[in-house]
């Protein structure tokens, strides 16, 4: 596997920029903030801190321990996954590198909470007319950017967007 000239190094440069925003942005919220007390933004947002010891959407929230050792073996088995993507991508696959990139930080965010905490710091709440989306964090947001992103990237990037296989 050659490293140099591959997209590990970019890669991981935009994990750390986005485990380093959410670890900040979530110890904020956990000072600033109290727990099932809201604070109206605009009449769509407020910031409420939330502890979800489940996935996205709350899954898997009343599973117990096991439940967040399993989400914690997942985040670390698609972290390596992502790491050894990225190191067989070229560096000029650049759309892919960004969205493994941020898919990678998301996941290793959230996974920082899941072992501190043994739940995922949530603060970020958009409701509309009584109806409230699941909050969710920076990490969160990486993670569905990221994921849109390499959608994007294997119709821009085409053959570049796939890991270098083995060539004669």
């Amino acid at each position: 596997m050659r490293l140099r000239g591959s997209g590990l190094i970019p890669g991981l440069v935009i994990a750390a920029v986005i485990v380093l925003a959410d670890q900040f942005t979530k110890r904020w919220a956990e000072h600033a903030l109290t727990q099932f007390a809201p604070v109206e933004v605009t009449r769509f947002f407020n910031l409420s801190l939330v502890y979800n010891p489940g996935a996205a959407f709350s899954f898997l929230a009343d599973a117990g321990d096991w439940g967040r050792w399993l989400l914690t073996a997942i985040a670390v088995v698609i972290g390596l996954l992502i790491v050894g993507w990225l190191a067989r991508l070229p560096r000029n696959a650049w759309w892919s590198v960004v969205a493994l990139g941020l898919v990678l930080g998301g996941a290793i965010g959230n996974l920082i909470d899941r072992l501190r905490l043994g739940a995922v710091v949530d603060f970020l709440d958009f409701h509309w007319a009584g109806y409230h989306w699941p909050a969710f964090n920076v990490a969160d947001m990486a993670i569905v950017v990221g994921a849109v992103t390499l959608i994007v990237a294997t119709f821009i990037e085409g053959d570049r967007s796939h890991p270098a296989t083995h060539r004669e």
